[in-house]
């Protein structure tokens, strides 16, 4: 009770240096974001229905639950028998599972799937939060192999991971005036448009849930800086992810940009390459990040090379980061104003955009129909950016995407979004499955003499690949990258797959006319209804790693 009264004498404080004037203002701005999470409208890449993200869904996921991993920096009045949590930061990290639903009992699959699946004008369902189990918690000098609870919690993250077609994990990071349900209910809707196969975690640090204390909504976001990079380090030491994924959302970013930063610090003894290999950080998403432009510049130049790719979603537009700018006197990075940048971060910026992974993705109403002008979150409220956001997820660069190339007058490198840019998204989808069909057909996995498995001309069916024990996006690597692989690996992921197969630069005992069919391994591995399952198995899982089988046809 104490903590929230404090946080109610500090409501005053934050807001009484704004005039009333920018109180309203800000009130009308950003009124929206305390109202339900409703389903986000589908991305754009399924909307036709030709592609369906739930095709090879298992029957326990194909249903209204959508439980997500959480892990929070709340402090809490009561640990046991439920957490009783408090709006201030804490330097304990608390793990467990937010057990979402869509609606309630009288929503069926069927109408979730036709609404997720289709342009469809009914109104879209609420996202709420059934309960929040918590599993184990951590303080700063806890360490995992000392807490049976907190490796019990790991297990479950580990058991989802091996069950998912998708080895990689997402962290979720929400932005200001967020509750705990709110946040978990973006994470939750995210996993779901990925056709539920992605093991998905939303880091919950305390943001107050009022439109009216975004100070200290800001002061809580930095203030969780150190557990987000200690929950990062726990999850790259602790689970079996190949990879590891972050979405920031708007101030999100006050936690994230300076955790990549703390991160990027090696340990003693310790190469830039075995940091990079340990942390396994592959993307980093920020949409409309709320944190000061040369802050970001001078924090991205700390911390680009230990992520594979970095990306900003931006809304020059933007009104709440419009806003933002006033209260905290500059431009914030989700709409930049780039004259702020000295030569030294201008020069950085033009250099990165060029040659490593970043990419700066403009989100502008006169490139995308129907999006607001003045639109903050873009990312789960218009179709054409959430889909561009699926397709980075699953790994494709943004030309593979669907948006094109272009230059600023400093020679800073962005993209934009076609105007044709929803029938790019939806060919790419329908040629990778038609090239992906046709490969099955016309070749098979045949065991060889030293142990490995190797592409020969198919003689029936894909059906001999699943009894001999290949899954689906594994051969779709034999047969992007013209290798060959060892008995004992055929059970591994796609990804997993890539490296061993990098690692041993095989490229032998495959037929001429099938090597170098990129367009398979870049666009089919990594599409929804093509990922890896279980081998000889049709499979979907839950956050509690839950997963549903049936007998492979044919």
């Amino acid at each position: 009770m104490r903590a929230r009264l404090d946080c109610g004498r500090m409501r005053h404080a934050d807001t009484a240096f704004i005039s009333p004037a920018r109180r309203l203002c800000f009130l009308l701005l950003l009124a929206g974001c305390e109202s339900p999470v409703r389903l986000m409208p589908t991305p754009v890449s399924f909307r036709s229905g030709d592609v369906d993200p739930f095709e090879k869904a298992g029957y326990q996921v194909q249903g209204t639950d959508l439980p997500v991993f959480c892990v929070t920096n709340r402090g809490a009045v009561i640990e046991k028998p439920e957490p009783i949590h408090t709006l201030l930061p804490s330097e304990r990290l608390r793990m467990g599972v937010a057990h979402m639903r869509v609606r309630d009992d009288t929503l069926d699959w069927e109408t979730l799937h036709r609404l997720s699946t289709s342009d469809d004008p009914d109104k879209r369902p609420i996202v709420h939060l059934k309960a929040l189990e918590q599993m184990a918690a951590l303080g700063p000098g806890d360490n995992v192999a000392g807490s049976a609870d907190a490796q019990a919690f790991f297990a479950s993250v580990n058991k989802a991971l091996a069950a998912s077609e998708k080895k990689e994990l997402v962290v979720y990071v929400h932005g200001a005036n967020n509750t705990v349900a709110r946040a978990s209910a973006q994470a939750a809707q995210l996993r779901h448009f990925t056709g539920r196969r992605v093991v998905m975690l939303s880091f919950l640090w305390p943001s107050t849930g009022s439109i009216l204390r975004y100070v200290t909504d800001v002061g809580h976001a930095a203030a969780s800086v150190a557990p987000f990079a200690r929950m990062i380090e726990a999850l790259a030491e602790n689970t079996q992810a190949s990879s590891i994924e972050v979405v920031a959302f708007s101030a999100g970013a006050q936690s994230v940009s300076p955790g990549l930063v703390r991160l990027a610090t090696p340990w003693p003894g310790e190469t830039r390459e075995q940091l990079c290999q340990r942390l396994r950080l592959s993307q980093v998403y920020f949409a409309a990040p709320d944190i000061d432009t040369r802050r970001f510049a001078n924090e991205l130049a700390q911390c680009i090379d230990i992520v594979g790719r970095v990306s900003i979603a931006a809304n020059l537009h933007d009104s709440a980061l419009r806003f933002s700018a006033v209260v905290n006197r500059g431009s914030h990075a989700g709409s930049a104003n780039l004259t702020e940048l000295n030569e030294e971060q201008s020069g950085f910026l033009v250099d990165v955009s060029r040659k490593l992974g970043f990419d700066i993705v403009k989100v502008a109403p006169t490139t995308i129909p129907k999006l607001p002008p003045r639109l903050h979150g873009f990312w789960f409220e218009d179709p054409w950016v959430s889909g561009d956001l699926l397709g980075l997820l699953l790994n494709a660069e943004p030309q593979r995407r669907g948006l094109e190339p272009q230059e600023n007058p400093k020679g800073t490198h962005y993209w934009t979004f076609p105007p044709d840019f929803h029938d790019r998204v939806q060919r790419l989808f329908i040629r990778a499955r038609r090239l992906q069909a046709r490969d099955r057909r016309m070749f098979r996995a045949v065991p060889t003499a030293d142990g490995s498995y190797v592409l020969r001309k198919r003689v029936s069916s894909r059906t001999d690949n699943e009894v001999r024990g290949i899954n689906d996006a594994t051969f779709d690597v034999l047969a992007s990258q013209g290798q060959q692989l060892r008995r004992s690996e055929v059970g591994l992921n796609a990804a997993a797959t890539r490296r061993k197969l990098r690692s041993r630069r095989m490229n032998r005992g495959v037929s001429g006319s099938n090597r170098g069919r990129s367009p398979v391994g870049q666009s089919l591995a990594c599409l929804p209804g093509t990922l890896a399952v279980d081998p000889g198995h049709s499979a979907g899982c839950g956050a509690d790693g839950a997963c549903a089988r049936r007998r492979p046809s044919g």
